[in-house]
């Protein structure tokens, strides 16, 4: 039987490998042993007990089982491979072809593909000169026939295409090979440091602490004192996605989680701010802050007419009322967050007696970190970035890049940093940089976790992480004066311009995509400008070994995660270029999509909620039975929208030039480069043929 691809068992601590199996003899002679594994056999036995050749070779069958087995796998996958390669590729079935949007991707597109024409072509003319006899190819000292060693016309070619490679190409690539490994390198020891940063962190066990209980106080009349006036903001549009576990919209599970904190009712204001262009969605979503309003919850709906700034507008707007001036903090949260509710208790005494704490920031936790390889991949990401990046950052800086979500400011600090401004699309980052100019500190907390969720497609992923690196590179254009001129100390304005921005934001993106997606396949047909192996192979499985640190249970996916970064890092690279020069759509903001993915905690209060379906009519006093039933049948029947898988024509042409590479690598008898080169190409045809992810058809 062909083995499945159920990778689950992996990590399991107590996991038998193999299949229990009992041998019995029926010769009398022969004694019973219960073979665990395939390498029972070989174990040192009791002395009561002995081998014999029968149980070898029972062991040698299972041995050769297993192997069967595996060969039978790969096959598989193969096979299957080719079938979507056929059914996606050939036929179009159940796909579409994915827009260049995001960008200047039509450019990029085109200079790939140009890449990939000449890589065909110095292929093809370099196997006929080897059919020739002309083996100059496998010889990285190329040696340049005289004039009196020119065999005809084709040989002439194929030696002026020599001496041209050996003096005008190699040299062009060599400089750019190694700038972009000096970058490599530097961000490297950069991830290095921080990793040191959080074993200290660990080893000191340093974090922020709450001295004795700041709610407790001996006079009853005055312990409202020690609950401060905190506003929640919930910014939200068209969110209807609908959880398959509870039966419940994304936008009820965030209010439902929000309105149970752990706070006095009068000292809490709740805002739904919802940006819906959806006229049914908007109803849902009044109708459940109704429900919550006539439980006693004290939370407002609010709709902008004029939808702009996304949601840096969306925030500005709501800070503008009125009654919002008699609040000290503001807790936002974004419509697929679902904070505990001693979420306020834990975060809002850290601003006691530190008045220059302007951010406490939560640490983020997926519900659907499992659901598929996509979503394990970036539980990858997101870890490290909270473990390592935030944490290390929060502790040695006192400050880092606000999360836009599963934080509380103080508005003082909002207020006197400009507040939200509509500029860019990474408001958070925004006002994150404009507060530390200000001379705010942060605090990031890593043992407060909010239950959120990830993209569980490549286009969702895909869309938000070209919004994730075009704006950081937008913003980096505005602030870049106001950085230089700031009163800070120097040392922070190098941070902010080399670290924060330039080599995290920007080296990272550009070394990734160059060096592993150009210059690599290139060197292939320029073998006087190869790669050394620690390059491609040594520094990057270090690195990716450190990134899957802070989640050691995705060990397993060590070679899928540094394969699908280096696939990424095509859309990284195409958003950084338009954010930085402000090309096509660095000022696009596309919401992503969530799955409604629940929580175990949700499932158990599914049942306590659902009571508020048969106070309906208590709670819509006003509305008659027909507009009753029409808001009971949106809730019943969304819109259906047909989904379909994309195809992705920058990736698929990468996978062809990557796999072309393999080819002449093969040639050349180049072991490493071939291998690396063969499964990036193959994650790169995946990637593009959508085959990650969630699959629609």
């Amino acid at each position: 039987m062909t083995p499945g691809l159920d990778f689950s068992d992996w990590w399991v601590k107590d996991a038998r490998k193999g299949t229990p199996v009992v041998v019995k003899m029926e010769n009398p002679n022969y004694s019973v042993v219960e073979i665990d594994d395939p390498d029972a056999a070989f174990r040192p036995l009791e002395k009561s007990r002995g081998k014999n050749a029968k149980q070898v070779t029972w062991v040698l069958l299972l041995k050769a089982h297993r192997a069967v087995g595996g060969v039978a796998w790969i096959a598989t996958l193969f096979w299957a491979l080719l079938g979507a390669v056929k059914k996606r590729l050939i036929f179009r079935q159940d796909v579409a072809m994915a827009s260049e949007k995001l960008g200047k991707g039509k450019l990029l597109f085109k200079v790939i593909k140009a890449f990939l024409v000449t890589s065909l072509m110095i292929l093809a003319f370099e196997i006929a000169a080897y059919f020739y006899g002309w083996h100059y190819f496998q010889n990285p000292n190329l040696h340049i026939p005289r004039t009196s060693d020119i065999q005809g016309l084709f040989h002439l070619v194929y030696v002026t295409w020599l001496w041209f490679r050996a003096g005008y190409i190699a040299p062009l690539i060599q400089a750019l090979s190694k700038f972009c490994v000096a970058l490599f390198l530097i961000q490297s020891a950069d991830r290095l440091i921080l990793c040191l940063g959080c074993f200290w962190i660990k080893y000191k066990k340093i974090k922020p602490r709450i001295e004795g209980d700041p709610f407790k106080s001996n006079d009853v009349e005055g312990s409202d004192y020690h609950y401060p006036m905190v506003l929640v903001q919930i910014p939200m549009c068209n969110e209807r996605e609908l959880s398959s576990l509870t039966l419940h919209q994304v936008y009820e599970q965030s209010i439902s989680a929000v309105c149970q904190l752990d706070w006095p009712k009068d000292r809490l204001l709740i805002q739904v701010l919802d940006d819906s262009d959806d006229e049914s969605i908007r109803c849902l979503i009044k109708a459940e802050v109704a429900t919550w309003d006539q439980r006693g919850v004290n939370i407002v709906y609010r709709h902008r007419l004029i939808r702009t700034g996304y949601k840096a507008g969306n925030l500005k707007s709501a800070m503008s009322c009125e009654y919002a001036e008699a609040y000290e903090f503001v807790a936002i949260f974004d419509a697929d967050f679902q904070p505990n509710p001693d979420f306020l208790k834990k975060t809002i005494p850290h601003f006691k007696e530190n008045p220059d704490i302007g951010l406490v920031q939560a640490r983020w936790s997926f519900v659907n970190k499992d659901e598929n390889l996509l979503t394990r991949l970036q539980n990858i990401n997101l870890c490290f970035h909270f473990e390592v990046e935030q944490q290390v950052n929060g502790v040695f800086l006192n400050f880092f890049g606000f999360n836009g979500t599963a934080g509380v400011w103080r508005i003082k600090a909002l207020e006197e940093s400009g507040g939200w401004l509509e500029r860019t699309t990474v408001e958070d980052m925004d006002i994150a940089v404009r507060a530390h100019l200000n001379g705010w500190k942060f605090i990031f907390l890593n043992d407060v976790k909010v239950l959120c969720e990830v993209p569980e497609s490549y286009e969702a992923y895909r869309k938000q992480q070209h919004r994730w690196h075009s704006g950081p590179m937008h913003l980096f254009r505005l602030c870049l004066p106001a950085i230089v001129t700031s009163k800070i100390a120097i040392w922070k304005k190098a941070n902010l311009i080399l670290l924060f921005f330039l080599l995290r934001k920007l080296i990272l993106p550009f070394y990734s995509f160059t060096l592993f997606c150009i210059i690599l396949p290139l060197t292939m047909f320029v073998p006087e400008a190869e790669l050394p192996v620690w390059v491609i192979c040594y520094v990057p499985v270090f690195m990716s070994f450190l990134n899957i640190l802070p989640a050691p249970k995705s060990f397993p996916f060590i070679v899928p995660y540094l394969l699908f970064e280096n696939t990424m890092s095509v859309t990284k690279f195409n958003a950084m270029v338009s954010g930085l020069f402000k090309l096509g759509s660095s000022y696009e903001w596309v919401v992503t999509k969530k799955a409604g993915r629940s929580s175990e905690s949700d499932l158990l209060a599914a049942a306590e909620r659902e009571t508020k379906m048969t106070n309906q009519q208590q709670i819509q006093r006003g509305a008659s039975e027909t507009e009753l039933t029409e808001l009971n049948q949106l809730k019943t029947d969304p819109v259906p929208v047909k989904k379909v898988n994309k195809i992705y024509r920058k990736e698929l042409t990468l996978a062809f030039l990557l796999l072309t590479a393999s080819v002449r690598s093969l040639l050349a008898a180049q072991g490493v480069h071939f291998y690396f080169l063969l499964f990036q190409g193959v994650t790169f045809l995946l990637v593009g043929l959508d085959l990650i992810g969630e699959q629609m058809s």
